[in-house]
């Protein structure tokens, strides 16, 4: 279980990634049963990446993976055309991370959007990386 603690450490360090690259974004924290635990909605963040952040963190909850490699089973060619249509539709870009414990054991996932993928991406890992897992 992820602790509020641990998803305030996150968007915290979230946001602080964020400013220092100069991109606000919108930052949700899930549990592992997919409930939002914690979420931040930078100044100046695009209203339109509210959904896709929470999209990316369910995503990652549900998969437990990052959102990019799901992805990689969606694209043409891939093993999986399709899933992304499904669950009531999956974010399959970069940007969303699942959250582990130091035992490995799925706690909680991270979505972060309002950037390019890349720097959303980037603030997602700098996030969990406060987390010292």
């Amino acid at each position: 279980m992820i602790t509020t603690d641990a998803a305030r450490t996150i968007i915290a360090a979230g946001e602080a990634r964020a400013t220092e690259i100069g991109v606000p974004v919108n930052l949700a924290v899930l549990d592992a049963g997919v409930n939002l635990k914690a979420f931040a909605r930078m100044d100046g963040a695009l209203l339109g990446s509210i959904d896709i952040a929470l999209g990316k963190a369910r995503t990652a909850a549900l998969f437990g993976m990052p959102t990019e490699a799901i992805g990689e089973f969606c694209k043409p060619g891939g093993t999986s055309p399709g899933l992304e249509q499904t669950n009531g539709g999956l974010v399959v870009f970069a940007g969303g991370l699942p959250i582990r414990d130091a035992q490995g054991t799925l706690i909680g996932a991270l979505g972060i959007s309002g950037g390019a993928v890349a720097q959303d991406l980037d603030i997602a890992r700098a996030a969990l990386a406060a987390l010292g897992n």
